[in-house]
């Protein structure tokens, strides 16, 4: 066990990762903590007040917890493209009654300075970034506070940036991963290194704290990412049928069908790369989705939301790691002993 993460009172070093979106809730994050593990309030996509609702939520619990926010490093959508694109996802938000032109481009930093000012005049045990590296000053503001800081990489570069900045630990993200990868540069996909050997790459160019994430689904991958130098695990697909997940009905039945083709990287939600279960969207617009989030993500937002209503599985970004075949019905808690029973 990394010796911070004992500090905050864990001993079982199979972490929940932060879930954005829906899945994650603070139920999880709870259930977690009385595992005697970690979970992370997801902060994407939640306004202030949605994000303080949360957190009290759980800091009311008396466990400890971390929060997770997407830090800003904008990749502006070229306005040409973006348009190209409303054009040929048209029909799919007609077939649930929308108009995506009238959406327009938003671009947005997902309420970033009230996010940071909430945990600096109300710290939190733990937090964690990703998408981008936040500034030094930032990082320095949290560790003053008391906050345990996370950085999530995807390789030895971003790793050596994020140990010069100052953070405490990092999350160190194999491209096997469901849902978003954290890379700094987006246009580029990730390279599919397995996650023991991106580990033992991060840690030749670094002397941080390591947490291992992507593709993590069994206990013995768990126990081989350990070996490979990490002091701990976070899993966020393998608990997307949790009891505390917050998953909607298509997404979990979806994980579980037998018709299912395997994942798939796409950035033709969001416009950044992210690993999701193969469908009719992602069949037909990932090759040619522009680079560009959040506004794709604004674009795509209502057609989501509609279809994950109707039930409609083509239409929603079902994320999923590669070891998603894994995932079960049970309680958090049981979950993630299972996973960390060989250690």
């Amino acid at each position: 066990m990394n010796a911070p993460l004992a500090d905050l009172g864990v001993s079982n070093p199979v972490l929940a990762a932060p879930m954005a979106g829906g899945p994650g809730t603070p139920a999880l994050v709870v259930a977690a903590a009385r595992a005697d593990s970690l979970g992370f309030v997801a902060a994407g996509y939640k306004d202030i007040a949605a994000l303080t609702g949360q957190i009290d939520e759980v800091r009311a619990s008396g466990v400890p917890f971390g929060v997770n926010l997407f830090a800003p490093g904008p990749h502006p959508v070229d306005p040409a493209a973006f348009e190209d694109y409303v054009r040929a996802i048209m029909p799919e938000a007609q077939a649930h009654g929308l108009d995506l032109g009238t959406l327009g481009i938003i671009e947005d930093d997902d309420h970033w300075r009230e996010k940071i000012d909430l945990l600096l005049s109300q710290p939190v045990p733990a937090v964690s970034f990703t998408f981008a590296l936040p500034d030094a000053q930032v990082i320095r503001s949290l560790r003053a506070a008391g906050t345990l800081v996370l950085q999530t990489v995807t390789s030895p570069a971003e790793a050596a940036a994020a140990a010069e900045a100052g953070v405490d630990m990092l999350i160190v993200q194999a491209s096997a991963a469901g849902g978003h990868s954290g890379t700094f540069t987006p246009k580029d996909t990730p390279a599919a290194i397995p996650l023991p050997q991106l580990l033992a790459e991060v840690r030749q160019s670094v002397d941080l704290p390591l947490i291992g994430a992507g593709g993590l689904a069994t206990a013995d991958q768990v126990a081989e990412a350990v070996r490979a130098g990490a002091g701990a695990a976070m899993v966020g697909t393998a608990l997307l049928r949790a009891d505390e997940a917050g998953t909607s009905l298509p997404h979990r039945t979806a994980l579980t069908s037998p018709d299912s083709r395997g994942t798939t990287v796409t950035r033709a939600f969001t416009g950044r790369p992210a690993r999701a279960l193969r469908n009719r969207f992602t069949d037909s617009y990932s090759d040619i989705a522009p680079h560009g989030y959040p506004a794709l993500h604004h674009l795509t937002s209502p057609m989501r939301k509609a279809a994950t209503a109707a039930q409609d599985p083509e239409r929603i970004h079902l994320w999923a790691g590669t070891g998603y075949r894994h995932t079960r019905d049970e309680s958090t808690a049981r979950i993630l002993q299972e996973l960390a029973s060989t250690l």
